[in-house]
């Protein structure tokens, strides 16, 4: 990254047990900023520090879920849920990985490789893969911005059920997807980190509800006054 600076000086706080959204223009280090608290290279320096309220370190308390699915295309959906613990030398609790294919809709298609499945499917299998490592910190970076309308809106209400009172922190371009989830709404641009209010409703918020749709207008209009976005 050179000399110049990705984002400035700001202070970010996750509240825990509830969805955080970061939204903002690209490029301007959401996703960076995931991979700073997750402990993964930026190819930059960072000056700063990352803490939990405990005090007790972050490693093996994080999970991350990436845009893309990650899979191996050449394990089943069985093998690439199990995947984590088998790297670490763990025995795999395929029981466990079972009732979470089941519970995101997946029984059927537990032996295929991803290749034969639908994208909405492989991102249900990579949220059984994050489920699986059962952390209480989520990261999930703009996991379901590839997915149709009804698909996305599916998934949404999938993880949200899956990962209750877990802390999440949830990057995201669409402002709709975080005036459905978002507990703690942020949006970060040049010019530092700014917080806007939630809807008074507790997520997952209905799609075309009036406060969903007034918080969306308010995201979407502060996304448009972005210095980076002009």
């Amino acid at each position: 990254m050179g000399d110049k600076p990705l984002f400035g000086p700001l202070e970010l706080m996750i509240p825990a047990g509830s969805w955080t959204c970061l939204l903002g223009p690209s490029g301007v280090g959401k996703s960076t900023m995931l991979r700073l608290i997750a402990g993964l290279e930026i190819g930059g320096r960072f000056d700063g520090t990352i803490t939990a309220s405990d005090g007790a370190s972050l490693t093996d308390r994080i999970a991350y879920m990436a845009q893309d699915d990650l899979l191996f295309p050449w394990l089943d959906i069985m093998g690439n849920a199990t995947l984590g613990a088998r790297m670490r030398g763990e025995k795999p609790d395929r029981e466990r990985a079972a009732r979470l294919i089941e519970q995101v809709g997946l029984t059927p298609y537990a032996a295929q490789k991803p290749a034969t499945l639908s994208g909405g499917q492989r991102q249900r299998a990579a949220l059984v893969r994050t489920m699986m490592e059962d952390r209480p910190i989520i990261l999930l970076d703009e996991p379901f911005s590839a997915l149709d309308a009804r698909t996305r809106a599916e998934m949404q209400e999938l993880a949200a059920d899956l990962l209750t009172d877990r802390t999440v922190l949830l990057v995201t371009h669409d402002p709709a997807e975080a005036a459905r989830l978002g507990t703690t709404l942020h949006i970060l641009d040049e010019g530092g980190l700014t917080t806007l209010p939630a809807p008074p409703t507790p997520p997952v918020r209905e799609i075309d509800a009036q406060e969903t749709l007034a918080c969306q207008a308010r995201l979407f209009r502060a996304l448009r006054a972005s210095p980076e976005a002009a």
